[in-house]
């Protein structure tokens, strides 16, 4: 159950490009981050709701929040996005100089939020395509203005997400068995899950214990491997493509970790 490498920082405006293939993970955003699709389509999910978007969508991914996607090209083309990241640094100072602060409840609920084009942020998003290769050295200055300029559209746009963009409080103590039971398959350290139910790693372990009668670790292979038994079993998915969507790293030590608590190998359900 380990979790995949940290990534390097990403650059505060980024184009991402995939060719003819699809591609599918999971990732822990660390930061608001506004996206913007460009041609293909992505697919979320953050473990309670499903969202598609589309070519010319826009929207704002919040904090501390996980998510699986599925990246897919339109046909004969490429997966392209632009994502420009709101990092905590940058929004502090911005609240700092402008004097903005996050109400006592955000504008939303919602992980990720959908925006309506409009003339402004068209206007901003067509201003950012020669930064499309500036990534150099030297350019730093130029791509952290653009984020400013974002934040600022952000505001005279949507005025609600102030309460989104400035609330810089950590994840506070929530129900422990909600959150597990609607996030068990993502795939990522237990240090991960205590962060985001507001709990040190050992609060984490000693309150999971208390409610699921296992160990993390445990409980957490358990509900993946039922999960999987009922994917193969009444939905009549593969193997093959249950095993990384219910939290599994390998194929080979997901069928054997089924095999021996089923008694029964996945492909031979």
């Amino acid at each position: 159950m380990s979790e995949q490498a940290e990534t390097p920082p990403r650059p505060p405006i980024l184009y991402s490009c995939y060719f003819s293939r699809s591609r599918e993970g999971e990732q822990f955003v660390p930061e608001h981050i506004l996206s913007y699709q460009l041609a293909g389509t992505l697919t979320t999910n953050d473990g309670t709701r499903k969202q598609v978007f589309r070519e010319g969508d826009l929207w704002l991914s919040k904090r501390n929040h996980l998510v699986r996607f599925s990246k897919q090209p339109p046909a004969h083309g490429e997966f392209k996005s632009l994502s420009i990241t709101l990092d905590q640094e940058t929004l502090r100072r911005f609240s700092l100089e402008y004097g903005y602060h996050a109400g006592k409840h955000s504008a939303s609920s919602e992980t990720i939020i959908e925006l309506e084009m409009n003339p402004l942020y068209r206007s901003y998003l067509d201003s950012l395509q020669p930064y499309e290769q500036l990534a150099q050295p030297g350019s730093e200055g130029l791509l952290t203005l653009k984020v400013r300029e974002a934040i600022m559209l952000l505001l005279k746009s949507n005025p609600e997400l102030q309460h989104v963009l400035f609330d810089f409080s950590e994840p506070g103590k929530m129900d422990l068995e909600a959150f597990m039971s609607r996030n068990f398959h993502f795939n990522v350290q237990l240090r991960r899950f205590a962060y985001l139910t507001g709990r040190s790693l050992a609060t984490f372990k000693r309150d999971f214990e208390k409610i699921f009668r296992l160990s993390p670790s445990r409980w957490l292979q358990q509900r993946r491997l039922q999960e999987a038994h009922y994917l193969i079993k009444e939905k009549g998915q593969a193997p093959s493509e249950v095993y990384l969507e219910v939290g599994f790293e390998d194929l080979s030590h997901f069928s054997f970790a089924f095999k021996k608590m089923y008694g029964v190998a996945p492909s031979k359900l």
